[in-house]
C-alpha cells in the first residue's frame, strides 16, 4: 500500500514537471476558466499587490508567486467581479503569451467596457488554443454585448463544436445571445 502510495506521489510529481516544462501553459490551463468564480473571499489588496495565499497577506504582484498561482488569483477575482485587481494579478505572469492569462485578462478588459481590447486578446487566445471554450463563450458574450449576433452565433457553434450543447459555456453564451439587444 506504501509502495503504491509513493509510486502514484512520484507520477503525480513527472507529470507536474512536465507541464512546467511547457512554460506553465498546460498547468495555467488546467486551473480552469468557466463562468462561475470562487474570487469572492479572496481579501482586498492595495493597487500593485496581490493576495499570497501561502503567506496569507497582500504582496508585490511578483514578489513570491509563480505563474500558475498569479493567473489562479487573477482568474478568481475577474470571475468575482474585481477586475481592477485581477488584470494586477495577471499582468504580473510572465508567461503573457499564455492562452488562459490573455483570455482572463481580455474578460477583466471587457468587463470594464474596453470591447476592443476584450476581443483582441480573445482572438491571440485563440490563435494559440483555438479548442478553448472559456474563450469562444467569452469572445461570443462580447459579440452579443455589443449587438453583433451573427458572430456571437458563430462563437456559440465553435462551443457546441468543443463540448456539446449541455456543457456550461454553451448555455452561459445562449443565454447572453437570447438576451442580447437587436444592435448597438
Amino acid at each position: 500500500m506504501q509502495a503504491q502510495s509513493i509510486r502514484t506521489s512520484v507520477i503525480g510529481a513527472g507529470l507536474l514537471a512536465i507541464a512546467f516544462s511547457f512554460g506553465g501553459t498546460m498547468a495555467l490551463a488546467a486551473s480552469g476558466g468557466g463562468s462561475s468564480g470562487s474570487g469572492a473571499s479572496t481579501p482586498s489588496c492595495p493597487r500593485g499587490e496581490v493576495w499570497n495565499s501561502h503567506a496569507g497577506k497582500c504582496s508585490r504582484s511578483t514578489s513570491g508567486l509563480d505563474d500558475r498561482q498569479l493567473y489562479a488569483e487573477g482568474r478568481d477575482l475577474a470571475l468575482a467581479g474585481r477586475y481592477g485587481e485581477a488584470l494586477t494579478a495577471l499582468a504580473a505572469v510572465r508567461n503573457q503569451n499564455d492562452a488562459m492569462v490573455l483570455t482572463m485578462t481580455g474578460y477583466s478588459k471587457r468587463k470594464l467596457g474596453d470591447y476592443d481590447a476584450g476581443i483582441a486578446l480573445y482572438q491571440r487566445a485563440l490563435a494559440i488554443d483555438p479548442t478553448n471554450v472559456n474563450t469562444h463563450e467569452y469572445l461570443g458574450e462580447a459579440y452579443a454585448e455589443k449587438g453583433k449576433l451573427d458572430l456571437a452565433k458563430a462563437e456559440l457553434t465553435k462551443v457546441a463544436a468543443v463540448c456539446g450543447t449541455s456543457c456550461e459555456q454553451y448555455a452561459d453564451l445562449a443565454k447572453a445571445i437570447a438576451g442580447a439587444p437587436s444592435g448597438i
